[in-house]
């Protein structure tokens, strides 16, 4: 049987919560001195590697980055799954940077839709997507990424650069390209990485692919030729100071609420208190807050998930939204009788976006929408008001204030 790339991505992130802790139970041994030796090695999409692979889950948040990092450290030390524990924290980090500065999202967009207008030649473009340029490696990665929703860590680094500095395509387009087929991806951390490839998140500083590097770490499967010597730095007006990230309004939830489970947080019973006083709940499988096929069937299907879990965990009834509406939410309040909507903060994308819009509108009708900030974001967020070394400096002390151990 032949699998299509929506099934391709069911099979490799099976997306649902206990498939998440099993992947975890069976990586975390791993997460110490074998993660840091092989983290860099792309060996191809059917071979073993030293990556857990939780990406998917971790940012629909099936699984939290403090459990990940919980389990590993259960199993090593700080000093010895450093490297680990950094890479879930880069994710962190990411959303904390981007939540902080939300004009460059806007302006991702926006770059996104000039890029479209402005492009000379569409067939660069189209033959890049298809995997159809020559270049050995980077053709291969175009189809392993539409084919599985899936690409190394190693491997969108090469890609990105070869796509910017090679084939001299704009970067937002390579962004929205891996927007639209990464099972995994979110607004955050796939316009960041693109930006910093460019040269724009840390201004000068770009990343150059070498044939010599992806020989080595692709272990003898591709040694492009033909690749730039040199990369240009992209430039763009400056993008301003970090903003303070906005306070956390305290919220009785003993008083009466309705839940609604959006895709940026599908583990709504760590987010909650004990005795949260859940009168129903709305998990919301809209189509418009994801971004490709894949990425929309794996949220489709971890949505049933947390519903199923949803439904066991708060014993009320569950119902799910196709739409992300107003009205539909109301109705979905007023079945319960309740006027207040309690849902997890959602940090910039097209959740947040879709909150800011129906807060007005579901106000018009007499319902407040609450938004509840975990203790992990709380914590880490602030701290991404410069680069990561300055960030990843205070891991272990926020990790001590929040009981990772």
């Amino acid at each position: 049987m032949t699998l299509t790339p929506d099934r391709l991505a069911a099979t490799n992130f099976p997306p649902s919560r206990q498939a998440a802790l099993d992947r975890l139970a069976g990586f975390a041994p791993r997460a110490g001195r074998a993660y840091d030796i092989g983290r860099n090695a792309d060996p191809g999409p059917d071979q073993p590697g030293a990556v857990s692979r939780l990406s998917p889950c971790t940012s629909r948040r099936l699984i939290t980055e403090q459990e990940i990092v919980e389990a590993v450290l259960a199993l090593h030390r700080l000093e010895v799954a450093e490297k680990y524990v950094q890479e879930v924290l880069w994710r962190t980090y990411w959303k904390g940077w981007l939540e902080l500065r939300p004009s460059v999202w806007t302006r991702f967009l926006e770059t996104r839709e000039r890029s479209l207008t402005d492009l000379a030649d569409s067939r660069v473009l189209a033959d890049a997507e298809r995997g159809t340029t020559g270049i050995e490696g980077f053709d291969d990665w175009a189809r392993e990424l539409v084919q599985t929703g899936y690409l190394h860590n190693h491997a969108r680094m090469w890609f990105a650069s070869i796509w910017i500095f090679t084939l001299g395509l704009p970067w937002a387009l390579g962004a929205d390209f891996f927007l639209r087929h990464l099972v995994d991806a979110d607004a955050a951390s796939n316009t960041l990485s693109w930006r910093w490839v460019a040269g724009l998140q840390t201004p000068g500083k770009t990343y150059l692919a070498t044939a010599s590097n992806i020989e080595r770490y692709t272990e003898g499967r591709f040694a492009p030729k033909g690749l730039v010597q040199a990369a240009v730095a992209m430039t763009e007006p400056p993008v301003g100071p970090a903003l303070p990230l906005a306070p956390r309004l305290p919220t009785d939830l003993r008083q009466p609420f309705l839940l609604l489970v959006t895709p940026d947080d599908l583990h709504p019973e760590s987010l909650l208190p004990v005795r949260s006083a859940v009168q129903g709940a709305v998990v919301a499988a809209d189509p418009a807050l994801s971004w490709g096929e894949a990425g929309w069937r794996f949220t489709d299907a971890a949505a049933r998930d947390s519903a199923t879990r949803a439904v066991r965990h708060f014993g009320c009834p569950v119902n799910r939204l196709d739409r992300l509406a107003a009205s539909d939410l109301a109705t979905a309040a007023g079945d319960v009788g309740v006027s207040r909507i309690v849902t997890a903060f959602a940090p910039v994308g097209p959740t947040a976006q879709a909150l800011a819009r129906l807060a007005p509108e579901l106000a018009l009708a007499g319902i407040t929408l609450v938004q509840v900030r975990r203790d992990w974001d709380d914590a880490f967020w602030p701290l991404a008001t410069k680069g990561f070394f300055a960030f990843k400096d205070r891991i272990p002390a926020v990790l001590g204030e929040l009981g990772v151990s």
